[in-house]
């Protein structure tokens, strides 16, 4: 009896998400296609074929499906991209290296929220913009925001910052280029401001390797690095909304510390660990990262479906600002890094 409730519930579970969930997945598949047939961000793509089917939302068979994309498929897709890191690869950086780099993400961030409170934004605000620069654009934007509190307005500013920061780093990726050729920087010069600096990992792979094998090489461990920083980022902001939140509730009600850890982020960082200790059998990699890639393409095409071109427009110039000065910031910071303090 008990088996027969069971298998009923999960049909019925199965029959409220499904067709929200196909709707993302088709979404997705045609921003993969577009995205290998003439290149360009697959993560943008979805973003905005999502937004043109934004009228499906009201459709009370579409939504649950896409609610449980900007959910848990988000969060496994996050989780699934501790895969592609290890500790030997941030050891190689050597300490000076990494040091530079935690304070660059760390002031960036900052510089974000300082900046959020001056443009007459919210800290949370403050703090997924400046992560998702800091760290690894949209992606690192979907994972902030997966830990933030849930609003429509909250949700709005998610989509601005995954425009502005992908456009951003599309744009770095054909300038700094160029500008580290023209300042003479040397190939692990290079590849440190290339992997510090740019937002997207792909974006910093394209321009890494343009200029050379070693710069390359550099540029995508620099970047692997900051990826890795997305735990401690999260688990700030999961920290902060959890001491918000139990704020206003009794004392007995208040969240243990390890529940401030979110469960994607606990996965996140065993994947490291495990991939460090090289326990997860190479063969299986490239179908993690590219699981990891689906379901944040599916999660990208569902957060579109949730936005409209109007709502988009009522956020005016602020969060564009503050996006750019982001980003011109923590280019300085990586130009001063390894002009004048990092190794040549």
């Amino acid at each position: 009896m008990n088996g027969h409730g069971a298998w009923r519930r999960g049909h019925a579970t199965l029959a409220r998400h499904w067709p929200g969930v196909l709707l993302c997945a088709v979404i997705a598949m045609a921003a993969s296609l577009i995205s290998r047939q003439h290149g360009g961000p697959q993560l943008l793509y979805a973003l905005l074929l999502g937004v043109a089917f934004h009228f499906l939302l009201a459709d009370a068979r579409i939504r649950p499906g896409v609610e449980l994309c900007t959910g848990l498929v988000l969060r496994l897709g996050v989780a699934l991209l501790g895969a592609r890191i290890t500790l030997a690869q941030i050891a190689g950086l050597g300490w000076a290296t990494a040091l530079w780099l935690v304070a660059c993400v760390v002031s960036t961030v900052l510089l974000g929220i300082a900046l959020a409170h001056r443009l007459g934004l919210g800290t949370a605000q403050g703090l997924l913009s400046g992560g998702a620069t800091a760290i690894c654009g949209a992606s690192a934007a979907l994972a902030i925001a997966a830990v933030l509190p849930r609003s429509r307005e909250q949700e709005r500013f998610t989509v601005l910052v995954v425009v502005t920061v992908t456009a951003f780093s599309t744009l770095a990726m054909l300038i700094y280029p160029l500008l580290a050729h023209a300042l003479q920087l040397t190939p692990a010069q290079a590849g440190v401001f290339l992997g510090g600096s740019i937002h997207d990992v792909a974006q910093v792979v394209a321009a890494g390797y343009l200029l050379g094998p070693a710069t390359g090489d550099t540029a995508t461990v620099v970047k692997l690095f900051r990826v890795s920083l997305l735990a401690l980022v999260v688990l700030a902001a999961s920290a902060a909304c959890g001491h918000t939140a139990a704020a206003t509730d009794r004392p007995a009600a208040r969240p243990r510390p390890w529940a401030l850890v979110p469960w994607f982020l606990w996965l996140f960082m065993a994947l490291v660990l495990l991939q460090s200790l090289q326990l997860i059998p190479a063969a299986s990699l490239p179908a993690l990262g590219e699981l990891a890639r689906d379901c944040l393409v599916l999660a990208m095409a569902a957060l579109g479906i949730k936005t409209s071109f109007q709502d988009l427009l009522q956020t005016g110039w602020r969060p564009f600002a503050l996006l750019l000065a982001e980003t011109v910031w923590l280019a300085a910071l990586l130009l001063l890094a390894v002009m004048n303090v990092l190794p040549r």
